[in-house]
């Protein structure tokens, strides 16, 4: 059975323009890096609770590669490979992993000293690839890591099956992702700038898919056992300037006006939006903005068919369905 669409208004997926918006955010990408890199923690707090000791890791969309090390010592004597579509964003990471090597600070500390000394000439471990189309063969890898990153496709749909190709059967897909509550704060005010200027509403950021659906997508791409579970962060501003400036760092507008681009009311329209922003301002004075963080995780559960449609009988399932003989 083939995965369901799911109900979307996005465009179609674009992977140049997605490169654009991501080798536009590298340079500043520091200046919000506190929200991925705290949902990164909450996701190894998860790992811990799992029982698993992979060999190969991947860290499908690594942007600069933060999450690279927190992997390297976790799984000390695995290898981790990033992969992410921006050419810019891995030139931070590969600067950012050749720095901690000369201060001697990298990765490599925490590998047994025979590793170490044999991956000291390989360097990080680095690809530029489209997370949904990866250049690895199929069962490469027992741990696929991505954090914040399946949103950023039309059809997570389409995404969860490439996932399942490159993990080995009983490997283990961990991930996070915004869900529909992000950025309603945002949302909320251009439908009311927009109804104050007259226009007609148009689409102003992603939208996210529900957390029920992104599980029942798993299933229906080859996963079993999916645990999904989600909770609602609130960041505060001071003013709804510095609110947009972080909203486009994130890049979170993926259309291809970007932000009101060549439109001949934007300036009205942007003053509209700071005004229905400045009624959302709170009793402290600051101005929320809402995201729901999804995450989720699942097992690539063993085929029940040949790639020629053949039936796969495991030989400990033989007999369980049958009933003793009197």
């Amino acid at each position: 059975m083939s995965p369901t669409p799911p109900k979307t208004s996005r465009p179609a997926y674009d992977p140049r323009h997605l490169r654009e918006i991501f080798d536009g955010r590298a340079a500043s990408f520091d200046e919000v890096a506190f929200l991925p890199r705290e949902i990164a923690q909450r996701m190894r707090e998860r790992l811990e609770y799992i029982k698993v000791a992979p060999m190969r890791v991947l860290d499908a969309a690594c942007g600069v590669g933060a999450d690279l090390g927190g992997l390297r010592e976790r799984f000390a004597e695995a290898s981790v490979t990033g992969v992410d579509i921006s050419s810019a964003m891995l030139a931070r990471a590969c600067a950012a992993e050749a720095a901690d090597a000369d201060n001697g600070a990298g990765w490599r500390r925490f590998l047994p000293s025979t590793l170490a000394k044999a991956f000291g000439a390989r360097g990080p471990q680095l690809a530029q690839a489209d997370f949904s189309a990866l250049p690895f063969a199929a069962g490469a890898f027992e741990l696929l890591w991505s954090n914040l990153a399946l949103h950023w496709h039309a059809r997570p749909d389409l995404v969860f099956p490439e996932w399942q190709r490159v993990l080995k059967v009983n490997g283990l897909l961990m991930f996070s992702t915004f869900g529909p509550d992000t950025l309603r704060e945002l949302r909320a005010a251009y439908r009311e700038a927009e109804r104050t200027l007259g226009l007609a509403p148009e689409p102003h950021a992603i939208d996210f898919v529900d957390m029920h659906d992104l599980g029942d997508m798993l299933v229906e791409s080859g996963f079993e056992i999916p645990v999904m579970d989600q909770e609602v962060l609130t960041i505060t501003y001071k003013s709804p300037e510095s609110l947009f400036a972080d909203v486009t760092r994130w890049g979170a507008y993926p259309f291809e006006r970007a932000f009101e681009a060549g439109r001949a009311d934007a300036r009205a329209l942007r003053g509209a939006v700071h005004g229905a922003l400045e009624a959302l301002r709170r009793d402290d004075g600051t101005i929320p903005l809402t995201f729901e963080v999804i995450y989720g995780h699942a097992w690539k559960a063993v085929p029940r068919m040949t790639a020629e449609g053949h039936g796969i009988v495991r030989l400990e399932d033989i007999g369980r369905g049958s009933k003793p003989k009197r």
